[in-house]
């Protein structure tokens, strides 16, 4: 049987490694300045190439996620997320597509995050449908998820999208006492994913701003939350609430062909546009 290391021993080995990574590039950044009369062939500084991008249709198996009135999260997002991988393909195909499930199996979070960083991933898109307590309820529209920590008051939906890790075996093990003793871990992993904070939130403006200009969405913008599913993704994460399952319209368009169509072109537009301001900058 393969030993798996706990999240806390992969995180700080992902770390280093990155941290080596970029040192490495500065390195090479002040090298290159200081003999800038060579040629670009003659240089060995690394380039930078955006080439996978990991997608995770949210829940599954075991785990309904939210529901409506007819309809379950981990249907709706494993359909969108299909639906994604074979528009990436077709429309960007240099990009090399991985999903972290494609039927309806219970995958654990923390193997999601192993799944992306075995496939190299660049980016990671973890597709949700959004809910609250009411059946049916008045709120509606689209919300973008960057992990981050705030006041236990802003925290629902990381709450309520955690909630996953209860059905797992040895949850506590795996996640270093989330939601009791896992403070030293929590300060750990915060200062790792500042690393990418400013590419996550690029990367969610960029998909609130699609949504919204051309479908013409209600959104409740970007939030940071304690998103376990982003917090130990070696890479910069996105969550997209992509609608209310629990309001009786957004369950209609979620459920949609043409519903499921415009958020996947929403997030494309996106994924190029962010795939070019990074390429430009490098």
């Amino acid at each position: 049987m393969t030993h798996l290391r706990s999240p806390f021993s992969r995180i700080i080995a992902s770390f280093i490694f990155i941290s080596s990574i970029v040192s490495a590039q500065h390195t090479c950044g002040q090298q290159k300045k200081k003999r800038h009369h060579k040629t670009a062939a003659t240089t060995d500084a690394p380039v930078f190439h955006f080439k996978t991008v990991i997608i995770d249709a949210g829940h599954g198996g075991k785990d309904p996620g939210a529901h409506g009135a007819y309809s379950k999260e981990k249907n709706v997002t494993l359909s969108i997320a299909k639906k994604l991988r074979t528009a990436l393909t077709e429309q960007i195909p240099s990009l090399n597509v991985v999903m972290t499930r494609t039927t309806d199996n219970f995958v654990e979070l923390h193997r999601r995050d192993e799944i992306a960083s075995e496939n190299k991933g660049n980016l990671f898109i973890s597709i949700h449908c959004n809910s609250n307590a009411e059946m049916p309820t008045q709120d509606r529209g689209v919300l973008l998820l960057v992990y981050g920590f705030h006041r236990k008051e802003e925290q629902y939906e990381a709450i309520r999208e955690n909630a996953s890790i209860y059905i797992e075996k040895d949850y506590k093990e795996q996640y270093n006492g989330y939601g009791s003793n896992g403070a030293v871990n929590a300060i750990v992993l915060s200062a790792f994913q500042q690393k990418f904070r400013k590419q996550c939130i690029s990367f969610a403006e960029l998909v609130n701003k699609e949504f919204k200009k051309e479908d013409g969405r209600h959104s409740l913008g970007v939030k940071e939350q304690g998103v376990l599913v982003l917090q130990q993704s070696a890479m910069p994460a996105v969550l997209i609430e992509t609608g209310f399952i629990n309001n009786p319209k957004d369950e209609a368009y979620l459920n949609s062909s043409e519903g499921q169509a415009e958020i996947v072109q929403s997030i494309i537009r996106a994924i190029k546009k962010y795939k070019a301001e990074l390429e430009d900058n490098k």
